[in-house]
């Protein structure tokens, strides 16, 4: 075997040409800005964000071979601005003598801090270098923005099911680079889950293909089976990072869905999230929060529902306990919505933030001690379980200032339609007990 052939297949198999580059049409096609701009050896400095093996280092290599550029990896995991320094030394050289330009490639760039990703800028804006970076998190919260203001984004996404067939097919029949010269056959169906673990990532789809093709040879079997297959894809994985952009997706995506009274869909992100390895009391806190904000006063026992599947989650655990999780989600997708305890309370607490230590007033504070008596305190009150219907019709209970202040506003769905029968009527005594 050559040193070549003892590389991983992921590398090998990486594409020489755009040609062989797999997905991301949307960008990569003719007559698309960064397609004619690589086709031309055009250098312009550029981030990259996408999911891992959505091809972001792939593509910065080809354009580096396109442009006739020096590639200047560095990986930001390992890296720090001694590294950056010494690759923009050596771009400073090749610069001077005239050889090549240089594209400093920076790899899981979000992991540099404001300082590290500074320390390139001024060499990126004298053209010592060109800028690529890559990374897996959303650019407008994981790099500055001076760094933004200098380079184009460009979105990866994941690849397609065509897209990993392709690369699948290609190394599986590849004689040099790849997997063809031991001559293992996968059918097509056998092939559909290899695509499907993958998951979108064209890395992970080469690594599982070699651990089979492997395992296939080891035994001296010529075709890649069920119960091999099973083996090898048994350990897959979703992407889901649990602090990452992808998470928060998610998670966005389930609220979103029991606010819109999807049940269906709602049951779908949720399973998603389970199946990822989410933190099941991270997904409780949510569902309670998402009773109280987008069902509320329209159906309360949503709340007591989502602490009741909090609960039992927490005395069953896992997997019993996700059962009562999805209750809880299907419940609150089908109840009647209201966010008007939502809206009332940050109301409330815009004007308690900014209308200072307003005082109570005197008739509604407490007197324990004669002093306080002497002064007033509660003097006034009237007691509401005494007056007709338990209600002081006229009562003030703000401070003075804040008079006649309304927050909460019952929407007609659910039980709020009632709550907005009953303060109708409570409007109604004050107004006549003013007459």
């Amino acid at each position: 075997m050559s040193d070549d052939l003892t590389r991983p297949l992921a590398d090998r198999m990486r594409p020489q040409s755009l040609d062989e580059y797999a997905g991301q049409k949307h960008i990569l096609k003719p007559g698309k800005p960064l397609y004619e701009s690589i086709m031309a050896g055009r250098l312009h400095s550029m981030i990259f964000w996408g999911p891992p093996g959505a091809g972001k280092t792939t593509l910065a290599r080809l354009i580096a071979r396109h442009a006739d550029a020096e590639f200047a990896p560095v990986s930001a995991v390992l890296a720090g601005v001694k590294e950056i320094r010494a690759a923009v030394a050596e771009a400073q050289f090749l610069l001077q003598q005239q050889q090549h330009r240089t594209i400093l490639f920076v790899d899981e760039v979000h992991r540099f801090n404001k300082a590290q990703q500074d320390a390139f800028l001024p060499h990126v804006e004298d053209g010592t270098v060109y800028f690529i970076g890559a990374t897996t998190e959303n650019p407008s919260f994981a790099l500055n923005n001076a760094l933004l203001s200098r380079a184009r984004v460009y979105v990866l996404n994941p690849l397609t099911a065509e897209d990993l067939s392709a690369v699948a097919e290609r190394a599986l029949t590849d004689r040099e680079r790849g997997l063809g010269r031991l001559e293992i056959a996968m059918d097509a169906e056998i092939r559909g889950q290899f695509v499907q673990a993958a998951d979108g990532d064209a890395r992970r789809l080469l690594n599982l293909l070699e651990l089979a093709v492997e395992l296939a040879a080891a035994n001296d079997e010529k075709t890649i089976g069920e119960a091999l297959a099973c083996e090898v894809l048994s350990g897959g994985v979703r992407r889901f990072d649990k602090q990452g952009e992808e998470f928060y997706n998610q998670i966005s995506a389930l609220h979103k869905s029991v606010r819109g009274s999807a049940p269906d869909a709602a049951l779908y992100w949720l399973c998603r999230m389970l199946d990822a390895g989410c933190d099941l009391a991270y997904i409780a806190r949510r569902i309670v929060r998402m009773a109280s904000e987008d069902i509320g006063n329209a159906d309360p026992r949503g709340l007591q529902i989502a602490l009741d599947a909090w609960q039992a989650q927490e005395r069953l655990g896992s997997p019993e306990g996700e059962l009562a999780l999805a209750q809880a989600v299907v419940y609150l997708a089908c109840a009647p919505k209201s966010n008007a305890v939502y809206r009332a309370y940050n109301a409330a607490m815009q004007d308690a933030k900014r209308s200072g230590s307003l005082g109570v007033p005197v008739h509604l504070r407490n007197a324990p001690t004669k002093l306080m008596q002497a002064l007033d305190y509660g003097k006034a009150y009237r007691y509401a379980h005494d007056e007709p219907e338990a209600y002081a019709a006229g009562e003030n209970y703000f401070p003075d200032e804040l008079r006649g202040t309304t927050y909460y506003q019952p929407v007609g769905r659910g039980l709020e339609i009632k709550i907005a029968e009953k303060l109708k009527h409570l409007q109604a005594l004050d107004e006549r007990s003013r007459r």
